[in-house]
């Protein structure tokens, strides 16, 4: 008798407000490509499937066994989605850092709808647009009614908008990870507690890394990479190069660092850490080798960007979430 084959699983991959990375590292799983379309179908993916939203909405509730959404929500049409594909989805998860935490789209926090706006469609060097013309989301034109999603003020996590049942970290996440993950989901294995950190350690970045450290991590100059050069084997703090290592979570190889560049803390914090901007405050706060006030101003004014730097990837997830007015 036969054996009976095992039906596929139903995938689903969307991007929100986001590059386009995550859907790439999708198709960076190279030769395990074969083992993702012998296990799972594709019903949904608007980067490479000609499947419109009419078609999603058609299906019935927990059609999609898996989606992965990446992407932050930034505008009505992200949000549209998000809830859609959570109706229609049994297993959604937060794939990569825009969707888990805000990620890159989550730094326009810091101002403000009509702040973005004014220095877009106004100053930049670029623009002529003596009218000011804003868009709008819905024109008249002569063959009907023309609609753009409307722009929100925030930027917004996933989970933020809807009940995300995993987080997949990463900008992006590592291909080996997801396939890890995506394997356990086909193969039926015991997945982790709903919101879990998947694909991802519990210990910080600092436990993988193999540079050098020393007992003796005070300095009194932080440098930009450009500015020293670096010799390949010493922790980066410890040659004053702001490394997000301290406050991020492990598990993607710190292949950042084994390329010589510092950690930018797209994995998201420890499980232990609720604010990574906070926590990496606190981690250099304990470096900086001077006891007086003024002298301790001077060290930190030479960290570039701070706010961008310690949030880069966290903002709208972050204790701060965004700018207030």
């Amino acid at each position: 008798m036969a054996k009976e084959e095992k039906p596929k699983i139903k995938l689903a991959v969307y991007w929100g407000a986001a590059c386009g990375g995550c859907c790439v590292s999708v198709l960076d799983v190279h030769e395990k490509l074969f083992d993702v379309v012998a296990a799972a179908d594709l019903v949904f993916w608007p980067i490479a499937l000609d499947i419109k939203y009419k078609d999603v909405e058609a299906m019935p509730d927990g059609h999609i066994d898996v989606t992965l959404f990446n992407g932050a929500v930034r505008n009505s049409e992200n949000e549209h989605l998000a809830k859609l594909l959570r109706q229609k989805t049994k297993v959604l998860v937060a794939y990569g850092s825009c969707a888990h935490m805000g990620g890159i789209p989550g730094l326009a926090n810091f101002t403000t709808k009509d702040e973005l706006f004014k220095r877009i469609y106004d100053e930049t060097e670029s623009t002529v647009n003596p009218d000011k013309i804003r868009p709008q989301p819905e024109h008249e034109v002569p063959e009907g009614k023309l609609k753009l999603p409307e722009f929100y003020n925030d930027v917004r996590t996933l989970d933020q908008v809807v009940d995300v049942d995993y987080y997949l970290p990463g900008c992006p996440p590592q291909t080996e990870r997801l396939v890890e993950v995506f394997m356990a989901i086909v193969s039926g294995a015991e997945l982790p507690p709903k919101g879990s950190v998947v694909g991802a350690l519990d210990k910080a970045q600092c436990d993988e890394c193999k540079r050098k450290k020393s007992d003796n991590k005070l300095i009194k100059k932080f440098y930009r990479p450009w500015e020293i050069q670096d010799d390949g084997e010493t922790c980066f703090l410890e040659q004053g190069v702001i490394c997000m290592g301290p406050a991020t979570r492990g598990g993607c190889g710190v292949r950042c660092i084994e390329g010589n560049a510092p950690c930018r803390g797209c994995y998201g914090p420890p499980p232990d850490v609720p604010d990574p901007g906070a926590k990496m405050m606190s981690a250099i706060a304990t470096m900086i080798d001077a006891d007086d006030e003024e002298e301790i101003a001077k060290i930190v004014a030479q960290i570039d960007d701070p706010a961008g730097t310690f949030y880069r990837f966290s903002l709208p997830g972050s204790m701060l979430r965004r700018k207030l007015t």
